[in-house]
């Protein structure tokens, strides 16, 4: 379980819960592989039901899943997906096929990442980093969620293993090319705020916003936390980098709607 500042969830192969800030409590489960069984989602969703009748009045409680693109048979568009009882969906690429056929992390360590870049991909930081977005795009094509989880998130464990790779020409016109279809689809995009604190990036980093503002591209601010503590980690700076970068307004969860809201520091 995590919680998570937001506005504008609960990951299942999806991941956890979100707390919009002194206004909403949002439930952000993980679904795939290691964070929550689809046995445990029925157990999630009543406890979900209960709170909100508990909290009736004093705090605004939606349901949220985080559903990872595996493949094209079990990704946010799956029917399992969409018959439940869900306030929103947020689509998120975490895992890649390896070499081997087998399935792989990405959202790890900078240490493991190399040992898996050298062992499952040849070594291959190019053709990974494709892989990754290739995925995504596949993802919004398919369809199935409210908005994208951390675009770019390969980013950091890709600079990790060799420094400036996102600067390079072939790396950013992949990126646009996600952002655009992600445009083309009318989607949200998070700006995850879950490393900024401990390594000064967000996800997509600040050198997209731009682009998000260009593209006309909703966005929403998260901290992707998994402790309470963690809570606003990050916020105040992701919405001061989102002015500088032109963007005025954020989007956040009112009853059944997605709404605009102007950014006030």
């Amino acid at each position: 379980m995590r919680r998570e500042s937001t506005d504008g969830g609960f990951r299942a192969r999806g991941r956890a819960p979100r707390i919009h800030l002194l206004r909403h409590l949002l439930a952000r489960a993980a679904a795939f592989p290691g964070r929550l069984d689809r046995g445990d989602v029925t157990t999630y969703l009543s406890e979900i039901e209960r709170l909100k009748r508990s909290y009736a009045g004093r705090i605004e409680l939606y349901a949220g899943m985080e559903i990872d693109y595996l493949d094209e048979c079990d990704n946010p568009a799956s029917d399992y997906f969409r018959q439940l009882p869900l306030d929103y969906r947020i689509g998120s690429v975490h895992l890649m096929h390896a070499d081997d056929d087998g399935i792989v992390d990405i959202d790890t360590s900078p240490e493991r990442f190399a040992e898996m870049l050298s062992g499952r991909f040849g070594g291959d930081l190019r053709r990974l980093t494709t892989a990754y977005f290739d995925k995504l795009i596949r993802m919004v094509e398919a369809g199935g969620f409210d908005f994208v989880g951390h675009v770019d998130k390969i980013s950091y464990n890709a600079e990790r293993c060799e420094p400036g790779i996102t600067s390079r020409g072939w790396y950013r016109d992949k990126a646009r090319e996600c952002f655009e279809r992600i445009a083309a689809r009318g989607l949200m995009v998070e700006i995850n705020t879950k490393k900024y604190n401990a390594c000064g990036v967000f996800f997509p980093n600040r050198e997209h916003f731009g682009l998000l503002r260009e593209l006309r591209i909703p966005v929403l601010v998260n901290s992707d936390a998994h402790r309470p503590e963690l809570i606003d980690d990050g916020r105040h700076e992701a919405m001061a980098a989102l002015r500088e970068a032109g963007i005025r307004e954020v989007i956040e969860r009112v009853g059944n709607r997605w709404v605009p809201v102007e950014i006030v520091l």
